[in-house]
């Protein structure tokens, strides 16, 4: 079992079926999941994109500044931290929300060392704002944070249960990985995190599981070691 772990999170799945805002009834499911691994004992670290509100690079390619845009994207990030750590709240399990640039009472400031401070008391810790500089995905920012505090594996959650040979929402005969390496990954173009993410990850020895989060319990099963998604390992 990981001792301590960095789940990422999509915003886009955070939105559930109508792909824009925030689902409670997601929201609810992921609060529910998330307490349950650190009931036993497992120390969870959150990243969660902001797609669901905002995405920094779309909004450059519709006349946006880039630069700007991304900060709008950063701020995204916060209100879905926010609503994670209410949710988590309201059902018991204590939780923090730091964010990569100031902006006291909606959140402390992010260090490594204070991340970690919490985590070893069994405190949620959502880490909100990405790396807090434009020009960098939450991807990016999770393998960042997952190395920062010394995380034992990123587990990503998405909407689909591995990594393919393909897209498996558009391609049928596309096939499941059960493990792949950076280098395969790389070679063969698969688009699990983007091109920095995958790098950082691959060159600090950072393995990284994708899974479908969207299933109810999948959380719990990856952390008892079932094979339910990918493992990219270096």
């Amino acid at each position: 079992m990981f001792k301590r772990i960095l789940l990422k999170l999509s915003g886009e799945s955070l939105a559930g079926a109508s792909k824009q805002g925030i689902d409670t009834e997601r929201l609810a499911e992921y609060a529910e999941q998330v307490k349950n691994i650190a009931r036993i004992g497992v120390q969870v670290g959150i990243v969660i994109g902001g797609g669901n509100i905002f995405r920094g690079l779309s909004g450059a390619q519709k006349g946006f500044d880039r630069v700007k845009g991304d900060q709008m994207g950063m701020l995204a990030t916060v209100i879905n931290a926010m609503a994670l750590a209410s949710a988590l709240e309201a059902i018991g399990q204590p939780v923090r929300v730091l964010t990569s640039i100031r902006m006291e009472p909606i959140g402390e400031l992010y260090s490594p060392d204070k991340a970690k401070r919490l985590l070893n008391k069994g405190i949620v810790v959502i880490l909100a704002g990405g790396t807090g500089a434009p020009y960098f995905t939450t991807d990016t920012g999770s393998s960042l944070r997952a190395l920062e505090i010394k995380a034992d594996v990123m587990l990503k959650g998405t909407r689909v249960d591995g990594i393919y040979t393909a897209d498996p929402e558009k391609d049928p005969t596309a096939t499941k990985f059960t493990e792949i390496t950076y280098d395969e990954v790389i070679q063969r173009g698969l688009k699990v995190m983007d091109i920095t993410a995958t790098a950082m990850a691959r060159e600090n020895g950072l393995p990284i599981y994708v899974f479908n989060m969207d299933q109810y319990g999948n959380l719990e099963k990856v952390i008892n070691g079932e094979q339910i998604g990918t493992l990219v390992k270096p």
